[in-house]
């Protein structure tokens, strides 16, 4: 998977509220890195920027302090899905600006596969820790949202067709029962 943007940044801790200094990497996919250096050893968190995260900055962040010396143009704030939040300052309003550009454009970022038994490109997400197959043919939901379930029902008609078919032998079995003796009736006249 290719990599979108790398750099450092401040990020606000969620329990002390303190400003620290990671390298962040944004993968092409979504995927949201950072780490204490730019070895990129001990990486701190992933987060997934893909599905229903919101991404503000600048002044759409009024509940949020800037570190001492940069301004409120500086912040970034991603809000997950579940409701955590992920508080950015850059160094500047213009890295803040092409940090958010980049953002958004991993969110809706569909990557291309190349289906070997088919003759074209398919686009869809991907998540780049897992293989994803797609066949043209299938009638599922190509376009999946990270973290929701979804099901597949594929009812196979012949299966109903044994208990119709029991239900038609009792009635005829019922029905020859009652209609018998009238066809004797010929006979007695």
């Amino acid at each position: 998977m290719a990599l979108l943007k790398s750099g450092w940044l401040w990020r606000q801790s969620t329990f002390l509220r303190r400003w620290k200094r990671h390298w962040f990497d944004l993968w092409l996919d979504g995927t949201l890195l950072y780490s204490d250096d730019e070895s990129r050893r001990n990486m701190s968190d992933k987060i997934y920027i893909r599905g229903s995260t919101v991404v503000k900055s600048g002044h759409d962040c009024p509940d949020v302090q800037p570190p001492e010396g940069k301004d409120r143009e500086c912040l970034i704030t991603v809000i997950q899905r579940n409701g955590s939040r992920l508080i950015l300052c850059a160094e500047s309003p213009d890295e803040a600006i092409a940090w958010k550009m980049s953002l958004l454009e991993a969110k809706s970022h569909m990557v291309s596969l190349y289906d070997p038994y088919d003759d074209y490109y398919q686009t869809i997400p991907i998540d780049a820790h897992h293989t994803v197959y797609v066949n043209p043919g299938y009638g599922g939901n190509h376009y999946r949202v990270p973290g929701t379930t979804h099901w597949i029902v594929r009812e196979d008609n012949y299966n109903n067709v044994g208990n119709q078919m029991a239900l038609g032998m009792l009635a005829g079995a019922v029905t020859g029962t009652a209609l018998s003796s009238f066809m004797w009736l010929p006979c007695w006249f």
